[in-house]
Parts: structure tokens; C-alpha cells; sequence
């Protein structure tokens, strides 16, 4: 993995509302099938003079043929920004953030519960309890 990578940057565009720089970056990899996204985030870093943890890098897509992948890049100014606006998938990516435990099955298992007492059946049941407490 010694060969050279070209990394170019188009469309930049300064979001200071989000405190962050973004822009689309083009890397051309010849005889490579892809880069690494945290060889990316030093050279991106390198060229912008900044740190190189600050650098989310996410989307990339290969074009056909292979030798060249087109993604998008955020640098944000500081590291609160980036914990404040950064979705929680993406720093969980970068390392910054620990991924929720959660079982699909449970989630499905309370979704279901919660359905089974809504709409005309929550009615039924409330005049059923209704009902209950009066006979007694």
C-alpha cells in the first residue's frame, strides 16, 4: 500500500452556523482498491492545517472501473462542535461515542406491545376495565 494517493477537494463551503468547513473530496488511487478513511483524515488534516481527529469523512462511493472514489468531508473548528452537531452513528465511527445496546428483537417486541392497546382495541379494553370496576 506504498503507492501515492491524489486527494483534491471542490465545492468548499465555510458553515460557521454549524462552526464547521464541508466540501466534497476526490481521491485518485491508482492500482489501489480503496483508502482508508483514517489515511484520509491525516492528509485532509495536512492540507487544511488542522487536527486530523476533527476530520469526519463519510459517503464514499468508487466509481466503476475502480482508481478513483468521490466522498464528502466535514472539518469542524473544534471538538465540541463536532460532539454538538455530528449525527451519533458517525462519532461512534470516529471512536468518540460508545454504540447503544439494543436487540432488534426487543425493539420489534415493544413496538408490537405498544400496538396491541391503541386504536378501537384501547376503547374495548378500557370499557371492559370500566365494566370490571363496576360490578364489583
Amino acid at each position: 500500500m506504498s503507492q501515492s494517493v491524489v486527494v483534491k477537494t471542490r465545492k468548499f463551503m465555510k458553515n460557521p452556523l454549524l462552526s464547521r468547513r464541508q466540501m466534497i473530496v476526490d481521491i485518485i488511487h491508482p492500482g489501489r482498491a480503496n483508502v482508508a478513511k483514517s489515511e484520509l483524515q491525516g492528509v485532509i488534516g495536512g492540507m487544511h492545517k488542522t487536527d486530523a481527529k476533527l476530520v469526519v469523512l463519510f459517503g464514499f462511493r468508487t466509481k466503476f472501473g475502480g482508481g478513483k472514489s468521490t466522498g464528502f468531508c466535514v472539518i469542524y473548528d473544534n471538538e465540541d462542535a463536532l460532539l454538538k452537531f455530528e449525527p451519533k452513528h458517525r462519532l461512534v465511527r470516529q471512536g468518540l461515542a460508545e454504540k447503544k445496546e439494543t436487540s432488534r428483537k426487543a425493539i420489534k417486541e415493544a413496538k408490537n406491545k405498544g400496538l396491541k392497546i391503541r386504536g378501537t382495541g384501547a376503547s374495548i379494553a378500557k370499557h371492559k376495565a370500566k365494566r370490571a370496576a363496576n360490578a364489583d
